[in-house]
């Protein structure tokens, strides 16, 4: 494929290998934010209560839940990539896509409903 041909960017293919790329970014990025938390515990419990009455947020809430679907998506761009990988059909990799889009939908609402009751 040419450099200057874009055509493939418009498969479900493409669209699936960058949401697997920027979803293990961002959880990359946020592992620091979440060491840094884990350190409140070690620094004495008032400083973890401090810590968790700030997680009670609703931006914080919201993020936990950005957090889920990163994770949701990212594990089944993995398992997609693990099954075409290793997998015995080629022809379903559309319906892995859709199947993984599925999954992190679903982690995501079920999350939110948790969130929510």
């Amino acid at each position: 494929m040419r450099s200057n041909d874009h055509r493939a960017h418009g498969h479900p293919a493409w669209w699936a290998f960058w949401v697997h790329r920027v979803s293990g970014l961002l959880l990359a990025l946020f592992l620091p934010l979440h060491f840094m938390a884990l350190g409140q515990a070690l620094a004495g419990a008032a400083a973890l209560d401090r810590f968790l009455a700030f997680t009670e947020l609703p931006l914080v809430k919201f993020a936990e839940w950005g957090l889920v679907v990163l994770l949701a998506a990212h594990l089944a761009g993995g398992m997609r990539l693990l099954l075409i990988e290793f997998g015995p059909a080629a022809g379903l990799r559309k319906n892995w896509i859709a199947g993984g889009l599925g999954f992190a939908v679903a982690a995501g609402l079920a999350f939110a409903l948790a969130l929510v009751g």
